[in-house]
């Protein structure tokens, strides 16, 4: 495996560590790039487009400084790490305000409902981290080999980083706080995945010999560097955990409440325009004209069906929600629940 040399060390660092002066090249670079991203990426989102979210990932910067909290890492440039730190941070809450921005103009009246770009980023798995482990070690390991540089679009475009931000900031501004935690959750999966697969790499391919020979500053290098990384590994993993185990009791929930939520609108001659579950809630939509159909036999027969714990949303079309809780059999009318 080829080492990094002094000239690779020198090219790393002056790509990664973004300068303090916010006058000079690498900071108005970064700062602009990021704000014309937030932008484009919350237009992209609000318009439910993801070709313009897609052109935000590949603008947005927030790589370089991640990457760089990495090399500082193995570099134990305590310096560097704070500032690298701070910018993700900052930059981080400079898209979620552009979100919030553009949320507060746009203001639509389903809260984002059936946007599947905000859909897309609301459920963060253990697959998320896996695919993000992969993506930051292609990042990093571009870096390292300045011939395989053509690499980095690819990258952008398979990190999301931008776009969660901005889902975030825009869900905030319709009062989506348990789904604006998720979209956080994932952009945090990644940043954790680009630096604990950056500092792994960096360490492999020597970049602490190439930046002594460098002459650049190099601390020492101590084993709890890396059990921090994996401490905030396993820290995201826990949540992410949770929220797949939560999509497939989801997943299960839309599947054996639809066949029983059928058999019950059949007596009425209703049709079920919809079925799905959000976070144990089933939420059905059903079409047809008056009389409607019992609300509280539905929620009887999901009892019935081993589905006495979850909570059931029911939207008449043309007509109102019926809210039926777990373990009751009575309904209330109320307004909809948005998830």
């Amino acid at each position: 495996m080829a080492r990094v040399d002094a000239v690779a060390a020198r090219r790393m660092t002056g790509t990664l560590f973004i300068e303090r002066d916010p006058r000079s090249p690498g900071s108005t670079r970064f700062w602009g790039l990021l704000v014309l991203a937030a932008v484009i990426a919350s237009a992209g989102v609000v318009g439910d487009s993801s070709a313009t979210v897609i052109g935000a990932m590949i603008v947005a910067p927030l790589m370089t400084p991640i990457l760089g909290c990495a090399l500082a890492l193995v570099l134990a440039d305590r310096r560097q790490v704070i500032r690298s730190v701070l910018l993700v941070l900052g930059g981080a809450l400079a898209v979620v305000a552009i979100g919030m921005l553009l949320g507060w103009i746009v203001s639509p009246p389903d809260a984002f409902a059936s946007n599947s770009q905000v859909s897309s980023r609301i459920s963060p798995r253990l697959i998320d981290l896996l695919a993000a482990l992969a993506t930051g070690t292609v990042g990093a390991f571009a870096l390292v080999r300045a011939d395989i540089s053509d690499a980095l679009p690819g990258v952008a475009i398979a990190i999301s980083l931008v776009p969660p931000l901005a889902v975030t900031g825009l869900l905030l501004t319709v009062h989506r706080y348990h789904d604006a935690g998720e979209s956080a959750l994932l952009f945090a999966t990644n940043v954790a995945a680009i630096v604990a697969t950056g500092t792994i790499v960096f360490l492999r391919y020597g970049v602490r010999a190439g930046a002594e020979e460098a002459a650049l500053h190099v601390g020492r290098f101590r084993g709890r560097t890396l059990a921090a990384v994996a401490c905030v590994l396993l820290l995201v993993a826990v949540p992410l955990t949770t929220g797949t185990i939560s999509v497939a009791r989801d997943r299960w929930l839309a599947a054996e409440a639809k066949p029983v939520a059928e058999r019950w609108a059949a007596t009425g001659k209703w049709q079920i325009a919809s079925v799905e579950a959000r976070n144990g809630i089933v939420v059905i939509g059903v079409l047809g004209l008056p009389p409607q159909p019992a609300p509280a036999a539905l929620r009887k027969a999901l009892d019935a069906g081993g589905m006495r714990d979850a909570d059931l949303e029911l939207h008449l079309v043309g007509g109102r929600t019926h809210w039926c809780p777990a373990d009751t059999d009575t309904c209330s009318v109320r307004q909809t629940r948005r998830s």
